[in-house]
């Protein structure tokens, strides 16, 4: 995809992909009630309503409470007496909560088109952001896995060198401006897996079969070998292990006009690995930007050092089966 972003948003941001399934999820909850503005059933409808669920909307008849899912949807801008049923039904044991929340509990990622301020004032749901604590052992475990990976994969990293050289002129490494956590941007380092003229057209995706990837190249990609320095970064303090893929600011300055919250991924140190680079295909279109958007908040929102080991063990998947791009 090129920077002029021709290609736009459809129908399909909406229709479900697989990710890493919930306890919640498992259930298989049929009916969702939801309590919203009449304003915004349409557009609920168009998002999720092709999920296997039914949606039930606005029904104040209901008194029975119990194995109901309630949830709402922009609760400030419902009526009264609206307002004082959801208070009711919490009153009387309803598991009540919003509609954003819900689906990440039941999807596994988050419907960025729901979003609004409101679901990122909430700080202390962010325990990336809002924990000491949590921050220092993320670091910690950043820091072991780093060096543990450099010395299990030092010949792999000698063998690359050595092909890499035999195969053309140019440089071994490959560095390019990134934007990383609180939007500073810093280089990355990668193993080069392009022809050294690879953008003199101006900056471009990369996409699947790419033609400006060499033979090594295409190896390493499929293997994600050309990762490896990024242990580096990690190393340096400007990436983690686990966390958003690093993007360069000229496509972001143009996601971000698309893309609601789309910054808020800089919340976070960017990750050599993953839950968007696991969970979602390769792409390189408006769409799938939305779709990985959607598995990066998710990331940030529900932060675990379970969810980290499930990507960890997926990145070993990925890597092993040859999964990669």
């Amino acid at each position: 995809m090129s920077g002029n972003f021709e290609n736009r948003i459809v129908n399909s941001e909406c229709e479900p992909v697989t990710a890493f399934m919930s306890t919640r999820q498992a259930k298989s909850v049929q009916k969702i009630y939801i309590y919203c503005p009449e304003d915004y059933i349409e557009k609920i409808r168009d998002c999720i309503g092709n999920y296997d669920f039914t949606l039930i909307f606005n029904d104040y008849s209901v008194t029975d409470y119990s194995d109901k899912v309630i949830c709402h949807y922009e609760a400030s801008e419902l009526e009264l007496p609206a307002k004082k049923f959801l208070i009711q039904a919490t009153e009387f044991g309803a598991w009540v909560e919003p509609l954003v929340s819900y689906l990440d509990s039941r999807l596994g990622y988050t419907e960025v088109s729901f979003l609004r301020t409101s679901y990122f004032l909430h700080q202390k749901a962010f325990s990336i952001l809002s924990k000491k604590r949590t921050q220092v052992a993320k670091r910690v475990v950043d820091v072991g896995s780093a060096l543990l990976l450099l010395v299990l994969t030092f010949p792999v990293f000698l063998l690359t060198v050595i092909a890499i050289k035999l195969e053309s002129k140019g440089p071994i490494f490959y560095m390019q401006k990134r934007t990383g956590q609180f939007n500073k941007e810093f280089k990355v380092i990668k193993f080069r897996s392009m022809s050294t003229d690879a953008e003199k057209d101006g900056a471009q995706w990369a996409v699947k079969n790419d033609t400006r990837v060499t033979r090594v190249g295409k190896f390493i990609r499929k293997t994600r070998i050309d990762e490896l320095p990024q242990l580096f970064n990690v190393l340096k303090g400007e990436m983690s292990m686990v966390g958003p893929r690093p993007e360069r600011e000229v496509f972001i300055e143009n996601l971000e006009k698309e893309i609601p919250y789309y910054r808020f991924r800089h919340a976070v140190k960017p990750g050599v690995t993953g839950l968007a680079q696991v969970s979602y295909q390769y792409g390189a279109s408006l769409e799938d930007a939305v779709w990985k958007h959607k598995f990066d908040i998710y990331y940030i929102k529900h932060h675990s050092s379970l969810l980290d080991l499930k990507i960890f063990l997926k990145t070993i998947k990925v890597v092993l089966f040859g999964m990669g791009r």
